[in-house]
């Protein structure tokens, strides 16, 4: 297992300075990703980009939350909504609901996959050869065989082992699997 530190990479400001990304994780690493995990900090109302042929999923875990409109419908994400499925040819806009938020993106392009918002103490044994979770507060990983792995504060853990896992959060703040 593998635990990267979100705070530990370098943003990269967007091109239309609407805000910066993080990109933890990319397999293959590069342009050509099959596998994309990034957290993004909106600090302006403005369009998402276009990724046609891409999977997207998005989560707010920090922030008043955003307003997606996509294929003409409103719809509002916070911290307390679960992550939003939707095609990335799709470039919804994107409203800042009183504020900046940061945001948890899964990009698949030619495979499927989940990001699933984690409830405390409770099994996950999605059978995806990828498995991963980000926490944004501290919090114990247990495997299979009861192990408990700590993870720190806005941490991605990768390679998580085959089998039934918990996540058990110290508080009350957003946690994801992530499945591919």
């Amino acid at each position: 297992m593998q635990i990267l530190l979100a705070d530990s990479i370098p943003p990269t400001p967007w091109r239309n300075g609407g805000g910066q990304t993080r990109e933890l994780f990319a397999e293959p690493a590069g342009a050509d990703w099959r596998l994309r995990v990034s957290l993004a900090d909106i600090e302006q109302d403005g369009p998402f980009s276009s990724f046609p042929g891409v999977q997207r999923h998005f989560a707010v875990l920090q922030g008043p939350g955003v307003e997606l409109t996509l294929n003409s419908q409103a719809l509002q994400l916070t911290p307390a909504s679960a992550a939003l499925a939707f095609d990335g040819a799709a470039a919804p806009g994107c409203r800042l609901l009183g504020g900046a938020t940061r945001d948890l993106n899964l990009m698949l392009r030619e495979r499927s996959g989940e990001l699933q918002r984690v409830r405390s103490d409770v099994e996950w044994d999605a059978p995806w050869p990828w498995r991963a979770c980000f926490t944004v507060a501290p919090a114990r990983l247990l495997d299979a065989a009861g192990t408990a792995h700590a993870l720190p504060a806005w941490s991605l853990a990768l390679d998580l082992p085959a089998g039934p896992l918990r996540l058990q959060l110290t508080q009350e703040q957003p946690a994801y699997w992530l499945g591919a």
